[in-house]
């Protein structure tokens, strides 16, 4: 049997539309897409985000912004994403670690992590850095914890039930450490304060604290890693100086709303990795102490139920909760 030219062209037609990616058909994205970043400017979220906003809006080609909706520990912006149009146009950029604490922490949740959001990627890891105002006399860990039983120190927080703080906590359980929890609407507020000396200890993301360490505005006393960084070789991990296998960061990556059609979120998982990875802004993060790290949308889900219940367990017998 033969075909003739127009039967033929009719043919390839079809076959081409059968293999053809869904969202292809979809027209997404046909409208402004929106990164929403639940933390005030100048925190790692906004840092990553105002990174990739460019990039990511010229190969999606359709504008990209960055909004930032703070409030309640990241749950209000959280919230917003939870509950906009499961259409790939409304992003939620944030510390996914920190997200996954939210359901310990607070008693009542106008939404669940876990059942109204969904993974798209990882985009970059930031250890916490353990750092002091430059007239604490402390110089390690276990000056710090010796210090913390003599003097009153004010731990700053980015925000009560935040990251840093059960991160906080987890290093002051397992040293003996003594020090009063000063919580803040941010990271950027809590690193000024403890740059004027108004709180003398922070426990918050390298990409924001590292230019203050820099500077000479913060001395650091540890990493949050089980293995040193590069950037900082010769500031010891904490888990070198007596808190065993500990490993705490910022993990900031994209989530939209369940519902959200399955070829949608993997245009955005392969347009986003395409960003992150790309040489300009892979060199910008590791200059600002931040690693880059991807994952598919099923591997993001299962880290979120991981640290879930990881740092659950630390919020439980802390006894952290908010209303």
């Amino acid at each position: 049997m033969s075909l003739n030219r127009r039967q033929l062209i009719t043919a390839t037609a079809a076959i081409a539309t059968v293999g053809a990616p869904a969202f292809a058909q979809s027209g997404f994205p046909n409208k402004l897409v929106k990164i929403i970043v639940p933390y005030p400017p100048g925190g790692s979220s906004d840092i990553i985000a105002r990174s990739i906003s460019q990039a990511l809006s010229e190969s999606l080609g359709q504008t990209v912004v960055v909004e930032n909706r703070a409030g309640a520990n990241g749950n209000l912006g959280a919230d917003l994403v939870a509950k906009s149009a499961p259409d790939g146009h409304t992003l939620l950029l944030c510390d996914v670690g920190a997200l996954a604490i939210s359901p310990s922490v607070y008693t009542k949740l106008s939404f669940d992590p876990s059942k109204d959001l969904r993974g798209v990627t990882m985009l970059a890891y930031s250890p916490h850095m353990l750092a002091v105002h430059p007239s604490v006399k402390a110089n390690n860990l276990k000056e710090l914890v010796a210090l913390s039983k003599t003097t009153e120190l004010n731990f700053a927080v980015t925000a009560v039930g935040s990251a840093p703080h059960v991160a906080g906590v987890a290093v002051e359980r397992a040293t003996g450490a003594k020090w009063t929890y000063v919580p803040y609407k941010g990271g950027s507020q809590a690193v000024a304060d403890t740059v004027a000396g108004q709180t003398q200890v922070i426990m918050n993301g390298m990409l924001a604290t590292l230019p203050n360490v820099q500077n000479g505005r913060l001395k650091v006393l540890g990493i949050s890693k089980r293995t040193r960084m590069p950037l900082v070789g010769e500031v010891p991990t904490l888990a070198e100086q007596g808190v065993t296998d500990f490993e705490s960061g910022t993990w900031q990556g994209v989530v939209v709303p369940r519902g959200t059609p399955a070829a949608i979120v993997a245009r955005l998982n392969a347009e986003l990795i395409k960003v992150i990875r790309s040489p300009d802004v892979r060199s910008r993060l590791t200059g600002q102490g931040a690693e880059v790290v991807t994952m598919q949308p099923a591997e993001q889900d299962a880290f979120f139920e991981r640290e879930r219940k990881r740092w659950g367990a630390v919020v439980a017998q802390a006894n952290i909760k908010l209303d």
